[in-house]
């Protein structure tokens, strides 16, 4: 058996590659169980295997979502604590750092812990600290997203491997449908899908919005991970830029990559190192040429100026010039379309599950 252990379910890309774990691992409900905590409905709620919820709450304060939080790992230890079904060997298989809880329990219970990690920085760093003591000491084994990431965030002795992530197999189904064009409806539509945090690089998407509000064909779209009143709360004191609009968190990001000319992902290197980067690749899918970051994760997946570019976002001058050039330059944005197509497939639904399968071989937990 495994049990799936994760904090919040919502459509970030942790728990869309936690979706696609289970797809491959838990193809037998009986043998499969997913606790995940209560706030949020994202898409784990699809999951065909039993799902137990234990208490979590995401609060609008840090402080008081840092009390929820600790709270909620006390919650998941004894929830699992009280399941007397588990067997002995079942593999306890905790996706990021959060779920803490899971991995105590499954230390002092003497059954493995796979942890599945997908961050490098958490804040406040007190908390990573104590995340990562607890990882060092209850993991039997580690998976990274990247090579990046794995010199990022190494833990000596932990047998690790290095799996990328790889694109949904109905978005994979969906993109081959889709024909890509630079200026769909006559506009440049520039997409960024992310989380509503300064460290995302949200800042600097309003200010190159506000670059180019000049020119009334090039159109900006903020995707947000969060819904209405968290926007709303965000942008509160911000005066938007006409050429700007945000929506809220969504289910059907694929609708947004059917209509974008150019995906960025504007994490800021000074604030956060991503370790993948699952909407670039999603978009190259479409064809759809991208803009990252030049550190991390995101430049194992892009080759600057082939599938797109890698800027950083605190020079928001030259995302603005790149913009422009791409905005103006039909040609340019099919030949990176095409590179970023031929890059996508090399992360298959496929080789995922044959690394994850070959990991639970080798440690004799299939």
């Amino acid at each position: 058996m495994i049990v799936f252990a994760h904090l919040l379910n919502d459509r970030s890309g942790s728990p869309r590659v936690l979706h696609s774990v289970i797809s491959i691992l838990g193809k037998d409900p009986h043998q499969a169980r997913l606790l995940i905590g209560s706030d949020g409905a994202g898409i784990l709620s699809s999951v065909q295997i039993p799902v137990v919820r234990y208490w979590y709450k995401r609060m609008p304060f840090r402080l008081l979502t840092l009390v929820t939080f600790m709270t909620s790992q006390v919650w998941l230890f004894f929830r699992l604590l009280l399941m007397r079904d588990l067997p002995r060997d079942a593999v306890i298989y905790v996706n990021t750092l959060l779920p803490f809880g899971a991995a105590l329990f499954g230390k002092l219970t003497g059954r493995p812990v796979m942890y599945h990690l997908h961050e490098v920085s958490i804040s406040p760093a007190p908390l990573q600290w104590m995340l990562v003591f607890f990882a060092k000491r209850t993991a039997s084994q580690l998976i990274y997203v990247s090579e990046f990431h794995q010199r990022c965030l190494p833990m000596a002795n932990i047998p690790f491997k290095v799996v990328h992530n790889a694109n949904d197999a109905t978005l994979i189904l969906r993109a081959s449908s889709h024909t890509y064009q630079p200026r769909p409806n006559g506009q440049f539509h520039v997409v960024m899908l992310s989380a509503l945090r300064q460290y995302k690089g949200v800042d600097q998407f309003i200010e190159l919005a506000r670059l180019l509000a000049s020119d009334t064909s090039i159109a900006l779209h903020l995707v947000a991970n969060d819904e209405d009143e968290e926007i709303a709360r965000y942008f509160k004191q911000v005066q938007l830029p006409a050429n700007l609009t945000v929506h809220p968190r969504t289910t059907d990001p694929c609708s947004f990559y059917e209509r974008a000319s150019l995906v960025m992902n504007l994490s800021r290197p000074d604030q956060c190192q991503e370790t993948f980067g699952l909407t670039l690749l999603e978009a190259m899918s479409f064809g759809v040429p991208v803009i990252a970051p030049p550190v991390g994760g995101p430049a194992e997946l892009v080759q600057d100026g082939v599938q797109g570019y890698l800027v950083d976002s605190r020079d928001t001058a030259a995302l603005c010039n790149k913009v422009q050039a791409l905005a103006n330059d039909a040609s340019l944005c099919e030949q990176l379309s095409a590179a970023a197509k031929n890059r996508s497939q090399q992360f298959t639904p496929d080789a995922f599950a044959a690394h994850m399968a070959d990991i639970m071989a080798e440690r004799g937990w299939a």
